[in-house]
Formats: structure tokens, sequence, C-alpha cells
């Protein structure tokens, strides 16, 4: 026996990010378990985030493509800049700030409630990668994000693997962070379609 259609009201979707993130949640399943599993992965994730952090910032920096992105004044920081690509190392002051930024969000991940709050952080996540909010300078192509967002979902599932949990428990926070990464991603390429 099928259950009935649930009607969604598509509109919306574009227009109210609590209904959209609700939608996306039930649709993917994303439960209080996944929450609970991602909250109680915080203390074995945390010490593994500098190294998370840097293999992240060694990837950007692999392409000009991408790293290109780090050389305009990224919003909020007030230091010197650099002044091209090439001189732009990951020592520079402004990639410490990144990376400090790119820190704080992955233990927010972790750690903060899933409450309206942290939704509308995530949106801005995708926000502040286009000109229209954060420094109009940075405009970060679909494509790279995409890219980045499929890095750092390896990344973290590599990490989860190396932690030679129970196999049930793996499994359980592989997919927990498998649909949380969706959810930022979805949030991410929401921004780009409102451009185009």
């Amino acid at each position: 026996m099928s259950s009935a259609l649930k009607h969604i009201d598509e509109p919306r979707l574009e227009t109210d990010l609590s209904y959209r993130f609700e939608y996306l949640t039930e649709f993917m399943e994303f439960t209080g378990d996944d929450i609970e599993t991602i909250h109680g992965a915080a203390e074995t994730l945390a010490p593994l985030v500098p190294t998370l952090v840097d293999a992240v910032y060694d990837k950007l920096f692999q392409y000009d493509a991408t790293k290109r992105h780090f050389v305009p004044r990224q919003h909020g920081y007030e230091g010197a800049v650099p002044e091209s690509v090439e001189e732009l190392q990951l020592d520079h002051e402004q990639i410490q700030f990144r990376k400090q930024h790119l820190s704080n969000y992955l233990v927010k991940l972790v750690s903060a409630p899933y409450d309206t709050k942290l939704v509308e952080y995530l949106d801005l996540v995708g926000k502040i990668h286009t000109p229209g909010k954060g420094s109009p300078q940075i405009n970060v192509p679909l494509v790279q994000m995409n890219a980045l967002m499929g890095f750092v979902a390896d990344a973290f599932n590599a990490t989860i693997f190396s932690l030679g949990l129970p196999a049930e428990q793996t499994e359980k926070a592989v997919r927990a962070f498998s649909k949380l990464l969706w959810l930022q991603n979805d949030l991410i390429n929401r921004h780009y379609c409102e451009r185009s």
C-alpha cells in the first residue's frame, strides 16, 4: 500500500529557506539520528580538523583556477594582500585567516545545534562565494565549488574510515556526513541558480 502523495510548494522552495531545508532533510531522510551521529563524532574529529584544513588548501593551491580566488582581499580580512597568484603562498596571512574560517566552519558542522541559525549559516556559505555577498571581487565559479565539495566529502569519508570504528558506527557516520554535505551543496548551488 503506497502512502499518500505529499504536496510540495515548489515556488516556495526558492523563497523560503526553512521550508527548503525541511523538504531536503525529509527527502534525504536526514534525521535526528544523523545529527546525533555527527555531534557524537565531534570529539573524535576535532583534533583532525587542522589536518583536513591543510589538505583542502594544499588541493586548492594545486590549480590556478582555484588559487586565484585567494588573491583578492577576503571579506573581513584587514592585512596585506598578495599582488599575484605567483606571490601567494600557503603561509600568507590572508591564507591563515581563510584557514581559520574553514576550521570554524568544520567545527560548527559537528557541534552546532541544527536550528534556523545553522541553516542560515550554511546558506551564507553559498552566498559568500558569489559577488552578491562578501567581497565583490570574489566570484568563484560553480564548477570550482562543486570540485571543492567533492574533495571535502571524500576527505571526510577517508577520515571516518581511518578512525577504526566498528563497521556499524562507520556506516552511520559516512551516511550522516554524506547527507549533510549534500544539504550544504544544495545551499551553495541555489545561489548560482539565482544568478543565471
